[in-house]
């Protein structure tokens, strides 16, 4: 298996991914039972992340596993170039931003207030930097 293996990196990006994901979910699952109403038990957890603004800014982020995790159950194994491409989506979108909308904003807000979510996305940054 070659360093730029495509399947290798997209399953390190996809793992990584998935751990800043849980992260993220448990931060604003904690946020929303403090400021609107405590959410009692797993279905309606899922439903609101599903469909409810509060969580829709992940959404963007969800989407772009569900991306990677079709491309490598995909029949022909994905290439280097889509490799690549997943990546350099998740590089850009994982750019906290005070100015930016959406993702980049909240994703801002939740660093600032969450010291789990900053070692995650320090973890996320690794995963990053040994996938290039």
């Amino acid at each position: 298996m070659s360093d730029r293996d495509p399947v290798r990196r997209l399953n390190e990006l996809r793992n990584g991914l998935l751990r800043l994901h849980k992260v993220l979910l448990e931060s604003e699952k904690a946020l929303y039972e403090r400021d609107i109403e405590r959410i009692p038990n797993t279905g309606k957890y899922l439903d609101l992340v599903m469909n409810d603004p509060w969580f829709a800014w992940l959404r963007e982020l969800s989407g772009v596993i569900v991306l990677i995790d079709e491309d490598l159950a995909a029949e022909n194994p994905p290439t280097i170039e889509q490799a690549d491409r997943f990546i350099a989506k998740a590089r850009a979108l994982l750019v906290p931003s005070e100015t930016g909308e959406g993702f980049e904003k909240q994703y801002l807000n939740l660093l600032q207030r969450d010291a789990n979510g900053v070692i995650a996305h320090s973890e996320m940054m690794k995963v990053m930097a040994g996938i290039v």
